[in-house]
């Protein structure tokens, strides 16, 4: 079967799913779903997502030069989609969503309660590509729920972190190979 080129990504699923939660020049805060984002580098511990060139979160991390990358369970699916909506700029999507703030350790942008994870970031660079501007953020604190780090220091798979297959469908993983 070939496949539209446009459409490749589709084959790479499913991707993790996280909430990048910002806050603008005003303090204003913004949390918006992403599932094109990676590790890029271990030292130093850099990790990127790719964002629309005209998102309130890129707009937001280059006005502050800091943002978190929260790590969604799947009990908070329906409210991840309520960040996704297409608020106007300076609404909190983590209210309308009905998800708690927390306080971040380092940086102003706050951590959304509910996740499991988070990474704390200053902005390390962006690359313009196409359609989407990578946002690489240099990782100055990074906290996980204790209880879900596995024996060999991996996240616990029982933890159901979010993966997005595409459109409104996403997986969770419940087994592992070795």
């Amino acid at each position: 079967m070939h496949l539209d080129v446009e459409n490749f990504y589709r084959v790479l699923a499913p991707r993790p799913v996280v909430l990048v939660s910002t806050v603008d020049g005003e303090g204003r805060v913004n949390a918006a779903p992403f599932s094109f984002v990676m590790p890029v580098s271990m030292n130093p511990p850099l990790v990127a997502f790719a964002s629309g060139h005209d998102k309130d979160t890129l707009s937001n991390i280059r006005e502050t030069k800091e943002f978190v990358v929260n790590i969604p369970p799947k009990e908070i699916l329906e409210n991840l989609w309520v960040c996704g909506n297409g608020f106007p700029r300076g609404v909190n999507e983590i209210e309308e969503s009905g998800l708690a703030e927390e306080k971040s350790e380092t940086v102003k942008a706050p951590r959304i309660k509910e996740c499991i994870g988070w990474f704390e970031c200053k902005l390390e660079s962006e690359v313009d590509v196409g359609d989407h501007i990578i946002v690489i953020g240099k990782i100055i604190n990074a906290e996980v729920k204790d209880s879900l780090i596995d024996e060999n220091g991996n996240l616990d798979i029982r933890a159901g972190n979010l993966m997005h297959i595409g459109g409104r469908e996403f997986a969770i993983c419940e087994k592992i190979w070795r």
